[in-house]
């Protein structure tokens, strides 16, 4: 009888653990917080995914194409505005990837760059932060981006 105890004793652990898990796995779970990103984000299944592909700034009125820092605002501003259109949010970002090239001056502006990031990332405006990576590269499609950003997004359904 006391086996027996032990072994239901012993279920109903391991099922209230099983429960745990379920419930956990339901959220998106970001871990290793670093100033501007997660090194982490595990997407549950059942997660609805948003992709965009790559894009870099507009140009400018007066045909130029802005710093590092003026880019990479314009490029996120404008996935905000896709991403709002189509009911997703910047809080829904979990993974950015940045290839860039250096300006005229030969230099790559990495904080030009996490300049106009902060601007929409572990900010008052969106707390939240994607994993993230920035790739330095030769050349662009566009003559005058210094970078082009693409993301994906993910959230649970309501």
């Amino acid at each position: 009888m006391i086996i027996f105890r032990k072994s239901v004793s012993t279920l109903l652990v391991v099922a209230a653990l099983g429960i745990a898990t379920v419930a956990s796995a339901a959220e998106i779970v970001r871990t290793g917080e670093g100033r501007n990103f997660y090194n982490n984000i595990m997407i549950p299944a059942g997660a609805e995914t948003l992709y965009l592909s790559g894009s870099g700034a507009q140009q400018k009125d007066d045909g130029t194409w802005g710093d590092m820092e003026q880019q990479t605002v314009n490029t996120f501003s404008r996935f905000q505005e896709t991403l709002e259109a189509q009911g997703w949010s910047l809080e829904d970002i979990v993974q950015v990837r940045a290839f860039a090239v250096s300006g005229a001056d030969g230099e790559l502006d990495f904080a030009g760059f996490n300049a106009g990031y902060q601007q929409f990332f572990g900010s008052e405006k969106n707390a939240m932060k994607p994993v993230r990576s920035f790739v330095e590269i030769a050349g662009l499609v566009v003559d005058g981006w210094l970078i082009e950003i693409e993301i994906r997004a993910a959230r649970m359904p309501d």
